[in-house]
C-alpha cells in the first residue's frame, strides 16, 4: 500500500522514522512519501520536503510567515494527488495538519492521526473538526484516551509513547569515549543544556541557562546542538561562556548528565525518561506569550507534570525564568532530597506511560485500518 506521512518538526522526524520502520516491517510492500526530516528519509521515506522549511515559533512568527505557509498547504495538497496514497497520516503539527485533514477527507484520502493535536490544552473545539475528517487518532499519552472517549464521544487507541522505543533503539557510547569525542572534561559531572530547536527559542533560552554557569563551576555546562540548526549558530554562545557543545547527540548527552536545564516540550519527557532531573523553562515572544496565556487551559507545561497531574519538575515560565530562580532551583536538584524525590516519581512517569512497542502498534493497526 501507499502511505503519505505529515510532520513538522524534530520530535515529528524521530516518531515518524519509527513508524516507518514499524510501516515497512507490517505491510513489506509499503510505499511511503513524506513530510519530515533526515531520520524519516533514512528510515525509508521519499522526502517531499524538510521541515526545516516550515518550522515556526509562536503566533507572532506564524502570521509573519503566512505566504509561506499558505504556499506549503497548496504543494502538499498536489503532493497527495499526484502519490495518490491508501492513506494519509498525519503526526502532530496540527495548524497544517488539520487543514490538510479536511481537505483530504472531502477528496476521498482515508486519514489516520498518529500522535494527537493538544487539544486538550487549548482550543478544545477543535474536536469537530477531527471527529469530521480524522478516520483514526492514535494516543501516545495515556489521558488523551479519557479525554477524547469520556468528554467527546470520540473512540481513539492508546498506543503507549513512542519515546520510550526511540530512546531503547538508539546507539549511545560509554561515557569515557562520549567525554572523549566531544572533548569534555574527564570527571566534572554534566549540566545538560535544551534550549529547544527553533532559532527564536535557542536565542531567548541560552542567555539565561548559561547565566548561572558562575555559580556552579563544579560542573560543567554542555548546549546540545539540535539538528535543525547549523554548528556555527552556536558559535557565539561558545565562544562567549566557554561552554561543551555537541550536535545531534541528545540523547547520549542526557545519558551522562548529572542534571539538566531544558526548554519546554518533548524534551522534558525524554529528559526524565533518561532519569535526569531536570528545570523545565520557557520565554517566549511577549504577544505570543499574552495570547498563548489566554487561550491554555492547562496548570503545567511540561509533558512530565502533565502526564503525573502534579508538580514532579519545577517550572520557570516567562518572567519567573530569571538567574535568580534558575540558579536556587537548579541548586536543588543538584544534591539533596529534592533530587531524590523526581528520581522516585520518574519511575512512576515510566510506569503510566506503559511499556515497548509504540510505533510497532500504530502501524499494525494503521495497515489494518487502511
Amino acid at each position: 500500500m501507499k502511505y503519505y506521512i505529515i510532520a513538522g518538526e524534530a520530535s515529528g522526524d524521530l516518531h515518524g522514522s519509527n513508524l516507518i520502520k514499524a510501516l515497512k516491517q507490517e505491510d513489506l510492500d509499503a510505499d511511503i512519501r513524506c513530510w519530515g526530516g533526515d531520520l524519516m528519509q533514512q528510515a525509508g521515506g521519499q522526502l517531499a520536503k524538510h521541515y526545516k522549511d516550515m518550522a515556526f515559533m509562536g503566533f507572532l512568527e506564524v502570521i509573519m510567515n503566512i505566504p509561506t505557509i499558505f504556499k506549503n498547504i497548496a504543494f502538499c495538497k498536489e503532493d497527495i494527488k499526484k502519490f495518490n496514497p491508501d492513506v494519509v497520516i498525519f503526526i502532530d503539527f496540527s495548524g497544517f495538519n488539520l487543514r490538510i485533514a479536511q481537505w483530504a477527507k472531502q477528496n476521498g484520502f482515508k486519514t489516520n492521526y498518529y500522535i494527537s493535536p493538544q487539544i486538550w490544552a487549548s482550543r478544545e473545539g477543535r474536536i469537530q473538526k477531527i471527529k469530521r475528517d480524522i478516520d483514526a487518532m492514535y494516543v501516545i499519552l495515556p489521558f488523551e484516551k479519557e479525554f477524547y472517549e469520556k468528554k467527546h464521544g470520540y473512540p481513539v487507541q492508546f498506543v503507549g509513547h513512542p519515546l520510550i522505543d526511540a530512546i531503547e533503539n538508539t546507539p549511545l557510547v560509554d561515557e569515557a569515549s562520549f567525554r572523549k569525542e566531544s572533548g569534555l572534561d574527564a570527571q566534572k559531572p554534566i549540566i545538560a543544556l535544551l534550549p529547544g530547536s527553533r532559532k527564536q527559542e535557542v536565542q531567548k533560552m541560552l542567555d539565561v541557562m548559561l547565566s548561572v554557569k558562575g555559580d556552579f563551576s563544579e560542573y560543567q555546562f554542555v548546549i546540545a546542538g539540535a539538528p535543525s540548526l547549523p554548528d556555527d549558530f552556536y558559535a557565539p554562545f561558545l565562544k562567549e561562556n566557554r561552554v561543551g557543545y555537541v550536535s545531534n547527540k541528545t540523547y547520549s548527552l542526557l545519558k551522562h548528565s548529572h542534571a539538566a536545564l531544558v526548554t519546554s516540550g518533548t524534551a522534558t519527557l525524554e529528559t526524565a525518561l533518561f532519569g535526569i532531573p531536570q528545570v523545565v523553562c520557557y520565554k517566549g515572544n511577549w504577544i505570543s506569550y499574552q495570547i498563548a496565556k489566554r487561550i491554555i487551559t492547562l496548570d503545567f507545561i511540561s509533558l512530565v507534570n502533565l502526564i503525573m497531574g502534579r508538580e514532579v519538575v519545577k517550572e520557570l515560565i516567562q518572567n519567573d525564568l530569571t538567574t535568580k530562580n534558575l540558579k536556587k532551583e537548579l541548586s536543588k536538584i543538584a544534591v539533596g532530597p529534592e533530587r531524590e524525590r523526581i528520581l522516585e516519581d520518574y519511575e512512576l512517569l515510566r510506569e503510566k506511560l506503559g511499556g515497548k512497542g509504540a510505533s510497532q502498534l500504530a502501524a499494525r493497526l494503521i495497515v489494518e485500518n487502511a
